[in-house]
């Protein structure tokens, strides 16, 4: 890894016009025509290479009279800034807390302070998974558990994960698991290393 005082302009510049954050905390840009300093992983416009200057620490970009940009938030201590982790993290609590209840997307994204498209959308790039989908895992990891560990049958597991109807229950098992929720107790009894 190459240290601080060995990277060259080229190569900073590089990492700010590819946004890499794996050089967040080795070194700072700011841009003169707006007075501003970010982290290389910034996802802010690409500055004119003639108005950057570079810096190895924030303080020096604060010394020099830059303000710290609002978007990455150079001048915190972290070694990224990720805003809207908070908001993943809060619907992955309330899905994992709640899933058992009937769960209307929309009520989720006003709970965690966005609308369903923007929670989608970050949820999705965060994840891979849009909070549907990750709630259908949540229940289908709970349903294999009460399949296997308790007496309840097949239609008790799918009102007690939290499913309207049964359909939509067996639609979801065999669609994550390729199997109905019968076929995976029969699997699991003959080959318990499944």
């Amino acid at each position: 890894m190459i240290s601080p005082k060995d990277l060259s302009k080229d190569m900073m510049w590089e990492a700010t016009v590819t946004c890499d954050s794996t050089f967040d905390g080795r070194f700072y840009y700011a841009v003169k025509t707006t007075g501003i300093f970010c982290r290389p992983s910034c996802k802010s416009k690409i500055p004119k290479y003639e108005n950057v200057s570079f810096f190895l620490n924030a303080e020096e970009a604060l010394k020099t009279g830059f303000r710290p940009c609002k978007r990455c938030r150079p001048d915190l201590q972290l070694k990224t800034y990720e805003p809207l982790k908070a908001i993943i993290d809060d619907t992955m609590q309330i899905i994992n807390s709640h899933y058992d209840q009937k769960m209307l997307m929309n009520e989720l994204a006003s709970m965690v302070g966005v609308s369903r498209f923007h929670l989608n959308r970050l949820f999705k790039d965060s994840t891979g998974d849009t909070p549907r989908i990750y709630l259908e895992k949540v229940r289908i990891k709970k349903a294999k558990e009460l399949l296997l560990t308790t007496s309840l049958n097949s239609t008790e597991v799918g009102y007690q994960i939290g499913y309207q109807s049964i359909s939509s229950f067996y639609n979801a098992f065999k669609r994550s698991t390729g199997l109905s929720p019968i076929q995976f107790q029969n699997q699991y009894v003959k080959s318990p290393t499944t």
